[in-house]
Order: C-alpha cells, then sequence, then structure tokens
C-alpha cells in the first residue's frame, strides 16, 4: 500500500465505540478515494500496580503488553469488518500516551475519527480525556462517531417476567 497524504486517522481501543468510528471512517475513505490508518496506542503497565512481593513471572513484560495490545486492534478490526475488507487499511500499535501518538499520526491526514459512548444526565455524548486533548490540539477536523445505542429490551404480554422497581 502506498501512503497518500489525507488519509483517515482512527483511534482504536477496543470499545464498540471504536469500531463504530472504523466502520464510518471506511465509508468516508471510499467516497473520498482515500486510505484509514487504525491507530492503537498503548502505555505499558508500570510494576508499581504490583504488590512488593508479587512474582517476576506474574507481571506482564511489555512484549506481553505490545503483543496484547496488537490482538486488540486486530479483533477490533474484525469486529468492524468481518473477514472482508474492502477499504485501503493500515492498522498501527504504538506504545506512547494515546491523544499524542494521535495527534502525531492525524498531522498528515485529512481528518481525525474518534468513537464516543452516549452516557450521563440526559445521555450527552461522552467525550473522555484522549479525546478532549484531540479536540483541544489537533491541526486537523475531529470527527467523534457515536457508539450504536443499544435498544432496551421490551417486555411482551402474557410473559412471567417479573418487573421489579427500586420502589418499596
Amino acid at each position: 500500500m502506498t501512503e497518500h497524504v489525507g488519509g483517515i486517522v482512527v483511534g482504536v481501543d477496543g470499545s464498540e465505540a471504536s469500531v463504530a468510528a472504523l466502520q464510518w471512517a471506511a465509508e468516508q475513505a471510499r467516497a473520498f478515494g482515500t486510505w484509514v490508518l487504525a491507530v492503537h496506542a498503548w502505555e505499558p503497565v508500570t510494576t508499581a500496580g504490583f504488590a512488593p512481593y508479587a512474582p517476576t513471572a506474574g507481571r506482564p513484560t511489555a512484549a506481553d503488553q505490545r503483543e496484547r495490545a496488537a490482538e486488540l486492534l486486530a479483533s477490533t478490526v474484525r469486529a468492524a469488518f468481518g473477514p472482508h475488507l474492502d477499504t485501503d487499511l493500515r492498522a498501527v500499535v504504538e506504545e506512547g500516551a494515546p491523544a499524542r501518538v494521535l495527534l502525531r499520526h492525524a498531522r498528515s491526514g485529512m481528518l481525525l475519527a474518534l468513537g464516543r459512548t452516549a452516557h450521563g444526565r440526559w445521555e450527552l455524548p461522552a467525550i473522555g480525556t484522549v479525546g478532549r486533548e484531540c479536540l483541544r490540539h489537533a491541526t486537523v477536523p475531529v470527527v467523534t462517531v457515536p457508539a450504536p445505542a443499544r435498544q432496551p429490551a421490551l417486555l411482551r404480554a402474557g410473559t412471567s417476567a417479573v418487573v421489579r422497581s427500586g420502589a418499596a
């Protein structure tokens, strides 16, 4: 694959929202005749999170963490596109602070796409710390793509489901 200036950079973290962002970016890339760069940035887990007496063998190495990051990116791409990919897609796993890594890759792109989940009061779109940092410092447009809405389960007449409210 040749590298073109003006591709769509997508932040991938394994969430449903990042799957939606990948799918959206692929549609846009086809329309604009460009490529998609799926980026997963990871930061190493330090030994500070482990008890001093924890065995060294139980602590993940940098290579283990890099491998897990690559697996997460590959599984997210599979979740987004299945076995057939009809988009010019590259995938990059890079060690570093996610916002910094995404912003660096986005500099040569057309735009940066990030997934977002709707939660909180009044179902307002939630932008996490990485998204806020990208919005604050990006030199290209940043698009936030919502995760698919989950439909609440419906009760059917005649079922034996018991509905409980929190009221006594």
